[in-house]
């Protein structure tokens, strides 16, 4: 599908982007008994396993995009064959298909649907909506036809035999440290959310209300551990917030803070602020205040940025199901995907 360069604007980035002991996860299958050795340092072996500990993070980013590439390139070829075959079977050129499936049957885009589209992003679309109307309507048509597209070649691939061979990577499984870091839900759940946040990040408000939906979903199967990763650059105020977290985690009562941030909306740290969160919280005002005036915040909050420092994120939301990156705020699909494969072995 061609989306203009204007449309493009429309589309806002899935996260906040910075400059670039317990285990709850395992690390990838266990290492084969003969390790692949890649180089020889003074007859000393530097093997796959040693270049996994120091990259694997990155490796793992690009073999995954490597394997979609594939993938989408692969689903292009077997919808090409069967409008091919399909094509043959009705004595038509597979062009005289796709224009009587797809293009005569997409649907033509209104005026209302336009309007709707301008109205759901408007505050996202730079310049003239009024000069941008004629793009608008080629962007939403080029999207009716995909649709349409999409239910033809899964109606023909439902009717015909596809072997799709093409195996996606065995998953990286991060090792993070989430020793004394806030969860939610069962402590005791197979399945592990951790996510590294900064409280000052609008995308990390915007996917709050995905983890709270996946927590219900998934009940008893799902935990949520909360790691701090500020942006100092992007926000600068937002570090003192996450030290107010900690010390409102030490009375127990993180989430109850959590929950007053997010629904503040506001990138200010003022020490008026931050008490009205630790009243939101109900936390000992005394106690809270001694905690912030201590190095014991300060240094826990730098370890959880640190870490995610050393996993390779320079930009938040980041998560770890169960080790396996997922980056940015992502639709629930997204975690439904990994959750489902880590509760049923599928990748394991």
């Amino acid at each position: 599908m061609r989306v203009s360069s204007l449309l493009l604007a429309v589309l806002v980035a899935a996260g906040c982007a910075g400059p670039s002991a317990s285990r709850a996860q395992s690390p990838a299958a266990a290492a084969p008994a003969a390790p692949e050795v890649l180089a020889l340092v003074n007859g000393a072996p530097i093997t796959e396993a040693d270049l996994r500990k120091v990259a694997g993070l990155e490796l793992a980013r690009l073999e995954e995009q490597l394997y979609q590439m594939r993938k989408d390139q692969l689903d292009g070829l077997i919808a090409l064959r069967l409008f091919e075959a399909e094509a043959r079977r009705r004595g038509v050129t597979p062009q005289q298909f796709e224009e009587t499936e797809v293009a005569a049957k997409a649907g033509v885009v209104t005026e209302p649907e336009i309007d709707a589209f301008i109205e759901a992003n408007r505050a996202r679309i730079r310049g003239d909506v009024v000069q941008l109307r004629p793009q608008i309507r080629q962007f939403l048509q080029d999207q009716k036809r995909q649709q349409r597209r999409a239910a033809v070649v899964e109606g023909l691939r439902t009717a015909a035999t596809v072997d799709v061979r093409l195996a996606p990577p065995a998953p990286f499984r991060a090792e993070v440290d989430i020793a004394g870091a806030p969860v939610r839900g069962d402590v005791a759940a197979p399945v592990t959310i951790i996510e590294y946040s900064d409280f000052h990040c609008p995308f990390c408000r915007r996917v709050q209300p995905t983890l709270t939906a996946l927590l219900e979903k998934y009940k008893g199967k799902v935990r949520l551990v909360y790691k701090h990763l500020p942006l100092d650059q992007l926000h600068p105020n937002a570090r003192r917030v996450s030290e107010a977290s900690y010390c409102a985690a030490r009375q127990e009562k993180f989430w109850a803070f959590h929950d007053a941030v997010y629904a503040d909306a506001s990138s200010d740290a003022s020490e008026a602020t931050l008490a009205r969160y630790a009243t939101a919280a109900g936390l000992d005002a005394a106690a809270f205040n001694a905690c912030l005036a201590g190095p014991e915040a300060r240094e826990a909050v730098a370890r959880d940025l640190a870490q995610g420092e050393a996993l390779g994120l320079s930009s938040t939301p980041g998560f770890f199901v169960n080790g396996r990156e997922v980056r940015g705020a992502q639709p629930i699909e997204a975690f439904t995907a990994i959750i489902d494969e880590e509760l049923s072995g599928a990748r394991r």
